[in-house]
Formats: C-alpha cells, sequence, structure tokens
C-alpha cells in the first residue's frame, strides 16, 4: 500500500483549514485517512503550521511521500533535514551527536527568522494605523479650519437688515 503524506480541506468557501494526514494514496482527498498528524493555515500571516514533527519524521522513516505542499512544510519545519540527517546517521556519515548539533542549530536560526517576520509584519501594521490616524487628523484638521472660516465670514459680514420698516411720512 502506498502511503502519503498530505493535505484535507476542511473549514468553508473562501476561510479553508487544512488536516496534514496520513492516508492511503488512493483514497479521496477529504476521505478516509490512516492518521491525523497536524493542522495548516494559510490564511495567517505567516502561515501557521501546527504539526507534530516526530509522527511526520516516523512515517517518512517508514516511507510515507510527502505531497508537493506538505514537503515545503516539512522543509520549513526541519523535519526533511532531520531525516537526510538520520539518513547519514544510519550510513555511518555521521554521529547522532553531530545530527542533533547540526539541527538544533539549524532550528535555533529558523526560529529567529520567523520571529523577525511576525515582527516585521506587525510593526507594519503598526506603521499603516499609525499613518491612517494621522491622515484622519488631518482631514478633521482641514474640516475644522473650514468651519472655523466660515464662522468668521459670517459674523465679519453684517447682517443684511430684511426689510427694515419706518413709518412711512404722510403725503399731504
Amino acid at each position: 500500500m502506498a502511503v502519503k503524506i498530505r493535505l484535507a480541506r476542511r473549514g468553508r468557501k473562501k476561510l479553508s483549514l487544512y488536516d496534514v494526514v496520513v492516508a492511503d494514496s488512493r483514497a479521496p482527498r477529504d476521505g478516509k485517512f490512516i492518521e491525523k498528524i497536524g493542522t495548516y493555515n494559510p490564511l495567517t500571516v505567516p502561515a501557521s503550521i501546527d504539526l507534530d514533527d516526530n509522527k511526520a519524521f516516523d512515517w517518512l522513516m517508514k516511507g510515507a511521500q510527502p505531497s508537493d505542499t506538505v514537503r515545503a512544510m516539512l522543509s520549513y519545519r526541519g523535519v526533511m533535514l532531520r531525516r537526510h540527517l538520520q539518513i547519514g546517521v544510519a550510513k555511518g556519515a555521521i554521529t547522532q551527536e553531530q545530527a542533533d548539533a547540526k539541527l538544533a542549530e539549524w532550528v535555533k536560526a529558523k526560529q529567529d527568522k520567523i520571529q523577525s517576520k511576525i515582527d516585521g509584519v506587525a510593526k507594519a501594521k503598526q506603521t499603516a494605523a499609525k499613518a491612517r490616524k494621522d491622515a484622519e487628523a488631518k482631514v478633521r484638521e482641514a474640516r475644522a479650519e473650514a468651519i472655523r472660516k466660515k464662522a468668521e465670514v459670517a459674523a465679519a459680514t453684517p447682517a443684511e437688515p430684511a426689510a427694515e420698516e419706518t413709518p412711512a411720512e404722510p403725503q399731504a
């Protein structure tokens, strides 16, 4: 039986969420699966990937083939690197301690990169909000200035008498 690690869609129209599942390759996309190993939400920035790395690694070592999208997610999380290093350990190219050290170093660098991305997005959001607020304040000040000038013009111009009625002189 060919086993695949792939995405199963859930969620509603235009608000998709995905489960990362291990399934028989002949099963339909949203059909029967062997095990659910995580979730994926592409709508957040950056996309949130909640994945049980150990289960994914075990299935990869058993021969499960990831789909292209899941392969990218596993690479992003370091599972593919861990598999690569473990194969090197099995062949005797490196020791387990060296493999663990390389993986830990890579994971730390990746976490720093992800955190900087999250911080950059938050800072951009704050900057955009501040720019919006400044633009609104500018518009509000312009309106207040226009109202003030209109009031000054109205106060400076004397009100025209609306047909002053003076007693008419009697005609003789």
